[in-house]
């Protein structure tokens, strides 16, 4: 990795991160995919930001490799619906009766 952490900062799609990285990923699942890895990565970062404050910048872009790596893993093994990362995915629709709802009487 030879990028800087200024030149991190600059970058927006997923696949600009990738490039980055110099990580190896497949156009389909990230197509797919997109927002629900970059959020996870972002909740990635997050962690390392509020644990690793002390490192310097070309470790903490490591520890942001590994934390892209793992966020992209985790859509591989999973789905966006299955991580309810959004909250779209946690609310209820107010126009829907789930069968658990219904009674005979």
């Amino acid at each position: 990795m030879s990028g800087t952490i200024e030149q991190f900062k600059k970058l927006v799609d997923a696949e600009e991160f990738f490039i980055f990285f110099q990580l190896p990923y497949d156009q389909k699942v990230v197509n797919v995919n997109r927002l629900h890895i970059l959020k996870k990565f972002s909740q990635y970062m997050s962690e390392i930001d509020e644990q690793f404050s002390d490192v310097s910048a070309e470790e903490k872009l490591q520890k942001y490799c590994e934390a892209l790596q793992k966020a992209y893993q985790v859509f591989i093994e999973s789905t966006p619906h299955e991580q309810k990362l959004f909250k779209v995915f946690n609310d209820k629709p107010k126009n829907v009766i789930t069968l658990t709802e219904i009674t005979s009487d």
